[in-house]
């Protein structure tokens, strides 16, 4: 009983949503758009076609010398960038080479000299001979 009271409203509603019955306006066929916006076909081709020949092959060139001029750059930076790192590695490796040289003579000198180890033990272990009296100055 409930449902039978209320059929106004369903019916209201039902009518509300359903699409318009009316006719919708005629649009123009595609083909007589494009004849207006272009034209016909011997107009188009009294012109030259839509765009010109030239003008497509110019911004195939353009692209292409695009591409090529920022392929070049990059490729530059990134040897750039290698070559730089070489150096810096260089320069730390031949660093490294001198100072290991270096060592080597230190080691060398230390084995066969009998006075650089005394030396060496009096500067850097603070050492001295039993005989000796030592006076702090300050």
């Amino acid at each position: 009983m409930n449902k039978a009271a209320n059929t106004y409203w369903t019916d209201q509603r039902l009518r509300t949503q359903r699409v318009a019955t009316r006719p919708m306006p005629a649009l123009a066929p595609a083909r007589d758009l494009s004849r207006e916006l272009i034209g016909t076909r011997t107009e188009i081709r009294r012109r030259g076609g839509i765009i010109p020949p030239w003008v497509l092959f110019t911004t195939i060139i353009l692209a292409t010398f695009a591409l090529c001029v920022s392929v070049t750059l990059r490729t530059h930076a990134e040897r750039n960038a290698a070559t730089q790192q070489f150096q810096t590695i260089s320069t730390e490796v031949e660093a490294l080479r001198n100072n290991n040289a270096a060592l080597a003579v230190e080691v060398h000198r230390l084995r066969e000299n009998p006075r650089a180890i005394e030396a060496a033990a009096r500067t850097r272990l603070n050492m001295v001979r039993s005989n000796e009296i030592i006076v702090p100055v300050e």
